[in-house]
């Protein structure tokens, strides 16, 4: 089972404060849909870095907070990536 990623939620709660649409923020980084940013925020793909600078200056979140939150949201996903290869390891 796939644990919330911290990195979806926190775009979406920061966008959402803002007070901006998936449609807003898709045109001001110069995506042609808001699917890229629906994309991010449940989690199935992850904004490019030049894309979260970006994020991080429409949100009004610092760099150093932004860093922290895709930090922990990469060790998070790596954790569970290498805990699931483990386990399916110990099984042959």
């Amino acid at each position: 089972m796939r644990q919330k990623n911290m990195l979806a939620d926190f775009l979406k709660q920061k966008r959402v404060a803002a007070g901006l649409s998936q449609r807003d923020v898709a045109d001001k980084l110069g995506y042609s849909t808001p699917q890229f940013i629906s994309n991010w925020e449940r989690g199935v793909s992850h904004p490019p870095i030049n894309a979260l600078k970006k994020l991080g200056e429409l949100y009004k979140v610092s760099a150093d907070d932004l860093f922290e939150v895709t930090l922990n949201a990469t060790v998070q996903e790596v954790t569970q990536d290498l805990r699931r290869k483990f386990a399916s390891s110990k099984a042959r």
